[in-house]
């Protein structure tokens, strides 16, 4: 018997269109949904296409009459972290509130199971730079915030019968699909590599290290950068973890280990053969000196096993779809 669809909120997006890409290797039966905001209908290379809000209600109760779904993977989010400062409404109407009205059609119809996009800033600054799951979660901004309170909706749904969910909480997610096929095209992106490749291929003028004073070992912060693609894995892995009865959970999705702004920059400049423009900025505030993942979790109760866990891998993928976009190559798609 055939699996029931999978709907997909923000399958247009970055990180969803590496998952929908995976899905359908794996014969999936899918439909997105996205409002194509900060995605790319090219992006959508399989399945059904709704072009819409996950905040909608008439959609969505047209989306679930019309198709046949048992799980949800739930991408579509702002993620801009200095715009949720500025505008904090925009967050919680969209990651939040948006997120509520999905949740409530989902259990209208009967959704077992609930894969959900979250992120490692629900724990603000850890103590040690390091974060478990069982870390505080303490936000130190809307962004953070929103997609906490739709953790807390998820696990109190779940406790009152509706659908089992993991929470997947991305670290730094970076790269693209290895053959090039689709790749990020997020306009006004501000994730580090992403931001190093365009300056690397011209389309910035350069890029700019906030903070060189920190207590690391090159002054500059540490994250832990993981592969989209192995990103997008984990996701197939909490599908099956869910469809063979596992119980809710929380987990971090991250390599367990991190390198410094200093490091990830003269990565970009190798894989490109030629120095980039770097100016020293001071810190932002609220940018904790360091953020690794302790992902022990994943790879126990999912039995996650990433392929891509190497820097230059993550850097090379993404300057290779940098330069399609700068080539303003047909097989790409681009922000205008």
């Amino acid at each position: 018997m055939k699996n029931k669809k999978i709907l997909l909120t923000g399958g247009a997006g970055y990180i969803g269109c590496h998952v929908l890409r995976q899905l359908a290797l794996a014969r999936e039966r899918v439909v997105t949904l996205d409002n194509l905001t900060t995605g790319f209908a090219a992006a959508v290379t399989e399945g059904g296409f709704v072009i819409g809000d996950t905040g909608d209600a008439e959609i969505l109760e047209k989306v679930f009459a019309k198709h046949d779904i048992d799980t949800v993977m739930h991408f579509a989010a702002h993620t801009i972290v200095p715009e949720s400062v500025a505008d904090p409404l925009k967050y919680y109407r969209n990651n939040t509130a948006a997120s509520r009205t999905l949740l409530e059609a989902a259990a209208k119809h009967g959704v077992k199971n609930f894969v959900f996009s979250s992120t490692a800033a629900v724990y603000g600054i850890p103590e040690g730079g390091k974060a478990s799951e069982d870390s505080p979660t303490q936000p130190i901004n809307p962004y953070g915030t929103s997609k906490l309170m739709t953790e807390w909706m998820l696990r109190d749904l779940s406790a009152a019968g509706g659908p089992r969910y993991v929470a997947l909480r991305y670290f730094n997610v970076a790269g693209c699909e290895p053959s090039g096929t689709i790749g990020q095209s997020t306009p006004k992106a501000t994730l580090l590599v992403k931001v190093a490749c365009e300056a690397a291929t011209g389309r910035r003028p350069g890029v700019s290290i906030f903070g060189t004073d920190y207590s690391t070992p090159d002054g500059t912060g540490l994250r832990d950068y993981i592969h989209v693609e192995d990103l997008a894995a984990a996701h197939l892995d909490a599908l099956t973890y869910l469809r063979n009865g596992g119980e809710s959970t929380v987990l971090n999705c991250g390599y367990g280990h991190g390198y410094s702004v200093r490091e990830v920059l003269a990565a970009v400049e190798k894989a490109n053969g030629k120095p980039l423009n770097i100016t020293e900025e001071p810190r932002r505030a609220g940018d904790p000196p360091e953020l690794i993942a302790v992902a022990d979790r994943i790879r126990d109760v999912l039995g996650w096993t990433p392929k891509f866990d190497n820097l230059d891998t993550i850097v090379q993928t993404s300057l290779e779809w940098e330069r399609k976009i700068a080539a303003r190559d047909p097989s790409a798609y681009w922000a205008t």
